[in-house]
């Protein structure tokens, strides 16, 4: 890990997977809306700055943990980068995400800037708390709203679906390093329910997510869109079969966390299929 130039650990500390995979989620949906290209441009930028702050945030805030229990994938842990350099990076990006809010309407605005906060929150302690969950659920949530630019405003049942695709990923997140996690002090919701309970409840997350996007739209569902939730059921009960998940204490395998994932996958293309657009 030493061996990095400052800025490729600079791009690894930012967490970028789930930066650009938000972010591009962001995009997709701000096109959708009744904003203008340029202004849906703007919006993806502040989506990206923001998720970029939170990841820079998360490695500065975990660095001492991550270097306690060995992780040599995270450049600060490895000392790969100067904490002064990734702290800069961190006040940059947020300032940017501000900014780049500002030009929303004012109420779309606030709903990022209040998802900015509560995902900054999650970073400096909430994520060791049993309310770990509510970051996610908050700041996904709200990004509907941040997106639609207020006119109009996303109906509830988007809330809900973006809210519990959220949750979800907050458990897929976590769910792999829950033993560096309780090594460390860290005891959020999903290791203070275990890792089986907690697959089974991100399970259940993505698949309320699968509902609520097919059934919340008003008007009967496209066939495309109504296929999806006997497809999410087939591909998770496949997957926790296989993991033998509910005949020991430990899953055998990793088929039901990839059949979580996939079903968050189909999530994410539904709710491009859907867009925000409700004029």
């Amino acid at each position: 890990m030493k061996h990095l130039t400052a800025s490729r650990a600079l791009v690894m500390s930012s967490h970028p997977l789930p930066a650009v995979a938000v972010s591009a989620v962001a995009a997709g949906l701000a096109l959708t809306s009744d904003r203008t290209p340029w202004s849906a441009v703007i919006a993806t930028a502040a989506v990206l700055a923001g998720q970029l702050s939170v990841g820079w945030l998360n490695d500065l805030i975990d660095a001492p943990r991550d270097a306690s229990v060995g992780r040599t994938d995270k450049p600060l842990a490895a000392k790969a980068i100067k904490p002064a350099t990734v702290r800069a990076a961190f006040f940059a990006a947020a300032a940017a995400a501000v900014v780049l809010s500002l030009f929303s309407a004012p109420l779309a605005a606030a709903a990022h800037l209040a998802a900015l906060a509560s995902a900054w929150a999650y970073d400096l302690g909430v994520k060791a708390t049993a309310f770990s969950v509510a970051p996610f659920a908050f700041s996904f949530g709200l990004l509907p709203a941040f997106l639609s630019d207020g006119d109009p405003f996303p109906p509830a049942w988007l809330f809900a679906a973006a809210a519990a695709l959220g949750s979800a990923a907050h458990f897929v997140n976590v769910l792999p390093d829950l033993a560096d996690d309780d090594a460390t002090g860290v005891h959020g919701l999903p290791h203070r329910l275990g890792p089986v309970v907690s697959r089974f409840v991100t399970a259940a997350l993505v698949l309320a997510t699968s509902v609520l996007l097919v059934f919340g739209p008003e008007g009967p569902p496209s066939p495309v869109a109504l296929a999806t939730v006997p497809l999410a059921v087939g591909i998770l009960v496949v997957g926790f079969l296989l993991d033998g998940i509910g005949r020991d204490s430990r899953p055998r395998s990793r088929a039901a966390f990839r059949a979580v994932m996939l079903v968050a996958v189909l999530d994410v293309a539904l709710l491009l299929h859907i867009g925000i657009s409700f004029t």
